[in-house]
């Protein structure tokens, strides 16, 4: 039997499940709408799926390596006590492993590729949630590879509600490459030198200084020196290398790496839940849907 889009469309209403779980489980019932009702609910992805337009942005960052490639990750939940969970705590770390295992090219292909215990990640993942009972997500992750002559600085701050992986190049002292991964995680600047800047941000940010400038009533004949210095200033403030280092601030992140005899190549900081529109819940009405069952 053809498995149409209202037919899917038509199963997805019924049990809440994703897309493509109703277009499996349709497929597997040759099209009884019945039995893939079933075997959505056997596969606890009706449950999976009626939580699916729930806000999902509390959650935790995890780092996992093994040997020169490392992963980290952002995987989400809808409370902060689900993401303290210890079986939430095993999800995270079995994605991570198996992150680095396949390294797939984005999160659509992880959460089709198959895991050592049989079953697809977006299955595994629609089993704890209907284990733990709240909307899981694996959010976003990145792979970083290095040598034998470099090194990861990994770190974790707030028990995972911040993540940073930066790869520094030329020396293999993990404990400066964490330092870094301290100081991005702690000041969170948009890139690592001047050249990554793009020339229409440059250009923008003059306009609005200029004309923040020009407000201020300052003499037009000293506006653009004035400008060129304040840009500068900006560019040091969001350019990792210019900051000061935030273990010895009288060195800039750039010197400190140039002492160590190190080169930062890639940073990455994952911050949970940032960009997330949360739901705001009133708690007396939560309680009373829940009392009412709905």
């Amino acid at each position: 039997m053809a498995i149409t889009a209202q037919l899917v469309k038509e199963l997805r209403e019924k049990t809440g499940a994703g897309m493509m779980d109703c277009k499996k489980a349709l497929v597997q019932t040759d099209g009884d709408i019945d039995a893939a009702v079933d075997f959505l609910r056997e596969k606890g992805l009706a449950a999976a799926g009626k939580k699916a337009d729930r806000v999902a942005a509390e959650g935790t960052t995890f780092i996992a390596e093994k040997g020169n490639t490392a992963v980290l990750l952002e995987v989400n939940a809808e409370t902060d006590f689900v993401a303290k969970n210890e079986g939430f705590q095993v999800l995270v770390k079995e994605l991570a492993d198996h992150l680095l295992e396949v390294q797939p090219a984005d999160v659509e292909a992880a959460l089709e590729s198959t895991m050592s215990n049989g079953a697809k990640v977006s299955d595994h993942i629609s089993s704890a949630i209907a284990t733990i009972g709240e909307k899981i997500s694996l959010r976003r992750f990145v792979i970083e590879t290095k040598t034998d002559a470099d090194a990861f600085g990994a770190y974790l701050h707030m028990g995972g509600r911040i993540g940073v992986l930066a790869l520094v190049e030329g020396t293999t002292d993990t404990e400066v490459a964490k330092d870094v991964a301290m100081h991005i995680a702690a000041l969170n600047p948009k890139y690592i030198s001047h050249d990554q800047i793009s020339a229409e941000e440059v250009e923008h940010e003059r306009k609005v200084l200029t004309e923040q400038a020009l407000n201020e009533g300052k003499p037009e004949n000293i506006v653009a020196k004035m400008v060129e210095g304040r840009l500068n200033k900006y560019f040091k403030e969001i350019c990792v290398l210019d900051q000061p280092f935030v273990k010895n601030p009288d060195v800039t992140v750039g010197t400190f790496l140039t002492t160590a005899g190190g080169k930062l190549t890639s940073m990455v900081r994952f911050e949970v839940g940032e960009g997330i529109e949360k739901r705001e819940d009133n708690f007396a009405e939560e309680v009373m849907s829940q009392v009412k069952g709905n």
